[in-house]
């Protein structure tokens, strides 16, 4: 959960002294600190956002394939820091198709709920 030292580092204090916003929605909270960093605007930031995705979530798997080919370990931190950033973009396109990351995770949720019930978790194709 986001604490006031947290929002003091990242200059966010001030915005939300006298409010627990961030406590009671800190989706809402994280949403806005993503649109704050955006620095591209339109189909620009769409293709910045997915590439950024493409290219955070190759980030992650690196590491994991250094771990089997190479041996070289990374510790857990350096992973959450790596999904950190997958987390961003997912949020960033999130909030270019007027979602955010709650309705993400429900409608992620959902669908495989309903595969688990029918017996389609595994196999492949999007609507199996």
């Amino acid at each position: 959960m986001i604490n006031k030292n947290d929002l003091e580092m990242l200059g966010y204090f001030e915005m939300f002294q006298g409010s627990t916003d961030y406590m009671e929605d800190p989706v809402r909270f994280y949403s806005q600190f993503v649109e704050d960093k955006m620095l591209t605007k339109g189909n620009d930031r769409l293709f910045e956002n997915v590439l950024g995705l493409c290219g955070e979530s190759g980030e992650v798997a690196e590491k994991v394939k250094k771990l089997l080919r190479d041996r070289t370990k990374f510790s857990d931190d350096d992973i959450i820091s790596e999904l950190g950033d997958v987390l961003f973009y997912v949020v960033a396109l999130s909030n270019i198709f007027k979602g955010n990351l709650k309705v993400v995770m429900e409608n992620n949720m959902k669908k495989l709920n309903d595969r688990q019930q029918r017996g389609k978790l595994q196999g492949s194709g999007s609507s199996r």
